[in-house]
């Protein structure tokens, strides 16, 4: 248990620095860094397929994809949407999103669980159908004080929750589907590092080959410990600190010199009480809850 609990804030640790880590590879654009850490990262996922034993689970992802060949649109599909989402959380510190974007993930927990009452027709404790409603009232008040909600906080909240319902829907939540998501992105990736003119990057950021090869080791580790952690801790457990990561890329926004305008203080300031509540529900469920060591 508390193996699990060490895994899973290691990796938000890690999480949270790559989000700062990215504000050192400038003059690397939040494309080029995607695509570096796609290329660097791939191989920790593989060995984690192997490692986890997930090798039974790829064959057979690849024999559906061999009778039904028109399901491999669900892994491009599925395999865009998240690369996006890499792709804007290495973007948005070097570019004033850094709070947009860590709204998106004080906010995504409570979409999720919205989704998954309305499309699944999941069960809901009252306290965090409580912690929804404040949610949307936040969401509501940035609308008519700013008249729209930020783009990025969207498109990590419906993006995210997209990838997550079509991924249970067509059972592909598993490790496997992962790595052949990533792998569909490579050569991708490998297009975006390698138009990188990566001596000309080097004269203003002379460490810049070590910082990504660092950055491939952090991806890499953090994914790895948070695997490692979803196999030692309860799933309410696990989601509960889950929530350690967007806080700490909250502190990590105000560490880079992004600030909260006003207008957006009451909806801080519902994603901070509705993030209470789910964690007290988390709390209260975990101590009810049998447990498995």
């Amino acid at each position: 248990m508390l193996k699990g609990v060490a895994f899973s804030l290691f990796a938000s640790l890690l999480f949270g620095y790559m989000y700062y880590f990215s504000t050192l590879l400038l003059p690397l654009s939040g494309t080029d860094i995607f695509g570096y850490r796609i290329v660097f990262t791939l191989p920790f996922v593989a060995a984690a397929v192997v490692l986890f034993k997930q090798k039974a689970a790829l064959i057979a992802h690849l024999k559906r994809i061999q009778e039904r060949p028109l399901f491999v649109l669900a892994f491009i599909f599925t395999s865009a949407l998240m690369g996006f989402q890499m792709w804007l959380f290495l973007w948005a510190p070097n570019n004033g999103s850094s709070i947009s974007v860590s709204f998106g993930y004080l906010l995504l927990p409570l979409v999720m669980v919205a989704a998954a009452r309305i499309i699944f027709k999941e069960r809901i404790s009252r306290i965090k159908f409580l912690a929804v409603l404040i949610a949307a009232v936040g969401v509501i008040s940035n609308i008519v004080l700013k008249g729209e909600i930020s783009w990025e906080a969207s498109v990590i909240c419906v993006g995210y929750t997209t990838y997550f319902v079509v991924r249970r829907i067509l059972n592909m939540t598993d490790l496997a589907a992962f790595f052949l998501e990533m792998l569909l992105l490579l050569p991708f990736c490998i297009y975006f590092a390698w138009q990188v003119d990566i001596a000309q990057v080097q004269q203003s950021n002379p460490n810049i080959l070590v910082l990504l090869l660092i950055l491939g080791l952090i991806s890499g580790t953090a994914l790895n410990s948070y695997i490692l952690a979803s196999n030692h801790l309860p799933m309410n457990l696990l989601g509960l600190l889950g929530y350690v990561e967007p806080c700490l890329m909250v502190g990590v926004s105000f560490l880079i010199g992004e600030e909260i305008d006003a207008q957006s203080y009451p909806l801080f300031i519902c994603l901070v009480i509705a993030m209470l509540l789910i964690i007290a529900d988390g709390v209260w469920h975990t101590k009810h809850s049998p447990i498995r060591l």
